[in-house]
């Protein structure tokens, strides 16, 4: 696909991409253990726990950890404060983009609004020009998410299709949900429709697991209700709440209309996990609507089995995610 000659004349920035470390920093167990934990907090709407271990992580100096340090004290406090801004600018000046974007965005932050927006070292179109120079280094040597980052950043959905076609899944996923939103040409809403199961197939099969209930909402319309039932249990493997939520609750049902197998004991145990989401989304409203109903048909028996199943599962599975967008507001 050709890409619009215009995107690709910006200035090198030769000096600031040469000084960019593009790996992770180097960090002890301890470090390494906090990043993971801060991370999976935030990836569960867990901001305000998610603070304290990622500033251990960020000690470290990687960049990674510092991005989501920057977010999980923006989106605490619901604006850029200076201790924000002090991690995103320490991970930007290690190559991360994300972190160059979101300075690149300050105006559209609401310290803005209030005028109080802390001062930086750089400019935020200064930030967004370096961000560009080095997303397109990165997306030159054939780097996928570069190459989404850059349609983020220019909104041309050129760099969007290419960022798809070269096996990102989450620009799969977005680009799916773009033409359900209407955009894009096609002579026959046929051809739409098969464009949009082609690219949230591709990206379900990617691993990505919004994509995968996406094609399971497909699925349905297309009245396949074994692949619904599929995507739908690939999605709580996946670990994704609303996957876990919906299949749960699935095997729940006596008789169910969509011919899920009925398992009150597993599906005692995957709602029971979704408890511990307390204080991250509203998940925890409707599994106290939903597990009352299974277990009151249950014996004690099948109870303690569900919570011994619950322990298992949990050990088997990764933590339970929201998956947000990683440049969401």
């Amino acid at each position: 696909m050709k890409i619009k000659s215009s995107l690709v004349r910006i200035p090198f920035f030769a000096v600031f991409l040469l000084t960019c470390v593009s790996a992770h920093a180097e960090l002890t167990s301890q470090q390494l253990e906090a990043k993971r934990k801060g991370i999976e907090l935030y990836n569960q709407y867990k901001a305000i726990s998610a603070i304290e271990p990622l500033k251990i992580a960020a000690e470290g100096g990687d960049d990674e950890a510092l991005y989501y340090l920057g977010e999980a004290l923006r989106k605490n406090n619901r604006f850029m404060t200076p201790e924000a801004k002090k991690a995103y600018e320490s991970s930007a000046k290690k190559g991360n983009i994300y972190s160059m974007i979101r300075l690149g965005r300050i105006e559209d932050d609401l310290c803005s609004t209030m005028k109080s927006c802390p001062p930086g070292e750089d400019s935020p179109s200064s930030w967004v020009i370096k961000a560009k120079s080095l997303a397109i280094q990165r997306a030159t040597q054939g780097d996928s998410e570069s190459m989404y980052l850059l349609y983020e950043m220019t909104g041309n959905d050129d760099w969007l299709e290419k960022s798809a076609e070269n096996g990102f899944a989450f620009a799969q996923f977005r680009l799916a949900t773009k033409y359900q939103e209407g955009s894009g040409s096609f002579l026959l809403p046929s051809r739409r429709n098969q464009a949009i199961e082609r690219w949230m197939k591709a990206s379900a099969e990617n691993g990505y697991p919004l994509a995968m209930m996406g094609l399971a909402a497909i699925m349905i319309e297309k009245k396949d209700l074994a692949s619904f039932r599929n995507w739908n249990e690939k999605a709580a493997d996946s670990s994704y709440v609303e996957g876990v939520f919906g299949y749960a609750s699935y095997i729940g049902e006596e008789n169910s209309k969509y011919g899920f197998a009925f398992d009150p004991i597993k599906s005692y145990a995957l709602l029971s996990n979704l408890l511990e989401l307390n204080g991250g989304g509203n998940v925890v409203r409707d599994v106290n609507d939903t597990l009352p109903d299974i277990e009151k048909n249950m014996s004690k028996e099948q109870i303690e089995k569900a919570k011994e199943l619950a322990k298992t599962w949990k050990a088997n599975h990764p933590p339970l995610s929201f998956f947000p967008d990683k440049l969401g507001y």
